[in-house]
């Protein structure tokens, strides 16, 4: 048997997160699958009941798993800037304590919600764009402090981390259409030299047959609006991809549809849609869980090597939004549609299961 720890975290996070645990069940009993779920506490509603965003119980679950489903951490209620612990703080720790270095997000177009997006129709065809993000280095992990009056961040890469990131990009894109983008800073800053430095050398060793172009992260920003579909791998580091993947989530019409993968050399992945904890709307029952059941179909895919599942979970929450039904968030547009709530769209993606497995 499988077994996967549900995170369900904060704001949001529990709604979408018990939509996520439910299409696995479904998907794991249609697909004759033994998969076992456990919940744990992380983020802000851990530091209340244990004292800590990362309780030693969760981490402990979590190593002992093959895969993690994260819902989403954090809001304004541990937001006081004199709290020296914060639930964002159980994040990063479980990446670090995993050794989880490498998110991936997916960035699609779903034909049917094209009139979501920001963007011109036009501009939008044939996009289908994967960031590549380091996730254990960078600004987010070096050292940092403040006073009354100053503060400091420090951004700090070694070669080492440069190229293991650099490698899993351009393996994933040897399976995809051999592009591999990395952004970076290198007219500014000595880290993205360094970065841009190990990654031409790594890539004209390892993986000469890929095209491998370097830009500016103020260039990639620009055109991730004007030619998105020019993008196939985007690489780059931990806090220019945390920016970029954002940005691109306009393109697919909201933060909600978006699933995400933080991955190692060989232990659990953890899974999480790439939107926060969205205290504003938590509770309502309006939130979007397509990013959520996504990143089902990307644990399916990744950590339990359940491919034709996966596909399963993808083409479910396709049809459900090619059929009209729509979150609030997406709620818009000149295209019919009917307006549901959280529980309700995990319902129609789980109603199309069955014919998607067969």
């Amino acid at each position: 048997m499988s077994s996967v720890v549900a995170l369900p975290g904060d704001g949001i996070g529990p709604e979408v997160t018990a939509q996520a645990t439910r299409v696995l069940t479904a998907v794991s009993r249609q697909a004759g699958l033994e998969i076992g779920i456990e919940e744990a506490l992380i983020g802000g509603i851990a530091l209340d009941r244990a004292g800590s965003p990362l309780p030693e119980e969760t981490l402990e679950r979590c190593t002992a798993a093959d895969a993690i489903l994260l819902g989403a951490v954090g809001g304004d209620r541990w937001s006081n800037a004199e709290v020296a612990l914060r639930p964002e703080q159980g994040l990063l720790g479980l990446r670090k304590a995993l050794g989880l270095y490498a998110n991936l997000r997916p960035v699609t177009v779903e034909a049917a919600l094209v009139d979501a997006s920001p963007l011109r129709a036009e501009r939008l065809e044939g996009v289908d764009v994967l960031v590549v993000r380091e996730l254990t280095g960078g600004i987010y992990f070096g050292t940092r402090g403040r006073t009354a009056t100053e503060a400091f961040d420090t951004c700090e890469y070694s070669a080492s981390e440069i190229r293991r990131i650099a490698r899993l990009a351009g393996e994933l894109a040897g399976k995809r259409r051999g592009r591999v983008t990395s952004v970076d800073k290198a007219n500014v800053l000595d880290t993205s030299r360094l970065w841009r430095e190990t990654v031409s050398d790594l890539y004209a060793s390892e993986f000469p047959d890929i095209e491998l172009d370097h830009i500016y992260v103020d260039a990639a920003a620009m055109y991730l609006l004007s030619r998105p579909a020019t993008f196939d791998v985007i690489l780059t580091d931990n806090m220019f991809g945390d920016i970029l993947s954002d940005e691109a989530s306009m393109l697919a019409g909201s933060l909600g549809l978006l699933p995400s993968a933080s991955l190692s050399d060989g232990g659990p992945g953890l899974y999480e849609p790439i939107h926060g904890s969205a205290p504003d709307i938590a509770g309502k029952g309006i939130a979007n869980p397509c990013g959520a059941i996504l990143s089902v179909a990307m644990l399916l895919r990744h950590s339990l090597n359940l491919d034709m599942a996966a596909r399963a979970v993808e083409t479910a929450v396709s049809e459900t939004l090619q059929a009209g039904l729509r979150t609030p968030d997406l709620a818009h547009g000149e295209q019919e549609y009917r307006a549901v709530g959280t529980e309700a769209f995990g319902d129609a993606v789980i109603d199309r299961l069955d014919a998607a497995i067969d």
